[in-house]
């Protein structure tokens, strides 16, 4: 019974970092979800920007905007929301 719990406990929160990380990342625009997503998976700005067809100047200026709507502090916390999310593999 104990093991049963603690199985339900741990898929519990994990369900509700997913839909949170969900739930926050929906406030980005389509564009800056694809950039956030390459952050997670560890781009620097010129593969990013290689990958999307976009300058470094563009690749930066989404991070920043990034940041800014999520109230995040830096690209790792971009890649946790992203994991949360279920959107990095």
């Amino acid at each position: 019974m104990t093991r049963q719990l603690i199985a339900h406990l741990g898929h519990t929160g994990a369900d509700a970092r997913r839909r949170h990380a969900a739930t926050v990342l929906s406030r980005l625009s389509d564009r800056e979800r694809e950039v956030a997503i390459a952050v997670a998976r560890g781009g620097s700005n010129a593969e990013i920007g290689r990958e999307l067809f976009m300058s470094v100047a563009t690749v930066k200026a989404h991070v920043s905007r990034i940041l800014t709507k999520l109230d995040l502090n830096n690209r790792t916390q971009i890649t946790l929301l992203s994991h949360d999310a279920g959107l990095t593999g």
